[in-house]
């Protein structure tokens, strides 16, 4: 049986570790892990950096796989290749699915205050997360959190709110956690629910994810 490629792209700032506890059929597929690019500059349209991750697809018709912001990439890539299917998960199909007060942060630009130097520098901040809770948080980030480039922050952060998708694209298969606290499910249409998923479920829930996405990619084989 040929191998159905699939190519992943992790969420903001994340690398492609996240998806260490991913499991798929090895007969059946074969997948690939797109790393995050620079932006040419901060001002680069999300439609020219697509196309640059589009380059890095080595077969045809893949299926896409998107966490969160790899969400919406995966989706704006899907326009300008041929694919097989398009999966997200904690993330959103248009700009109807973002929470009021992501809405309220782009309307103010209140994101463009957000400290990318914490971000960057994770290490020099360990001190002042206080308790165990924000302790394991912040070890968190500093193994699945690596890309820390200021530019790519501040570009990240302003397309993920002010993407322009107004209405969901019909073949999007939505996979989201019913406890998502960034994307919260209130807000979502059409998505399969995972039990007690937090935003961060593609770590902790990551053996029903895979099920999940088995099913739908094999049912999708043999048609």
């Amino acid at each position: 049986m040929e191998k159905t490629h699939v190519y992943f792209v992790p969420g903001l700032a994340a690398n492609t570790k996240i998806f260490e506890r991913i499991s798929l059929s090895k007969e059946a597929f074969e997948l690939h892990f797109l790393e995050w690019n620079i932006p040419l500059s901060i001002h680069e349209s999300i439609e020219s950096y697509a196309q640059r991750m589009c380059d890095k697809i080595k077969h045809e018709n893949p299926i896409l796989i998107g966490v969160s912001f790899g969400g919406v990439m995966v989706q704006e890539m899907s326009k300008l290749i041929n694919f097989k299917k398009v999966i997200i998960i904690s993330s959103i199909k248009s700009r109807k699915e973002l929470p009021n007060r992501l809405k309220i942060a782009q309307k103010t630009k209140a994101y463009k205050l957000f400290p990318s130097k914490i971000a960057q520098n994770i290490e020099d901040y360990e001190s002042y997360f206080l308790g165990d809770f924000l302790k394991k948080r912040a070890e968190l980030y500093k193994k699945y959190l690596s890309v820390r480039n200021a530019d790519y922050l501040e570009w990240a952060i302003h397309n993920v709110l002010n993407w322009q998708q107004k209405t969901a694209l019909d073949y999007v298969l939505h996979i989201h956690g019913n406890k998502d606290e960034i994307f919260p499910i209130k807000h979502i249409k059409n998505a399969i629910e995972v039990d007690k998923g937090t935003h961060v479920m593609i770590l902790n829930k990551a053996k029903t994810i895979s099920k999940i996405i088995e099913k739908e990619c094999l049912v999708l084989n043999q048609l």
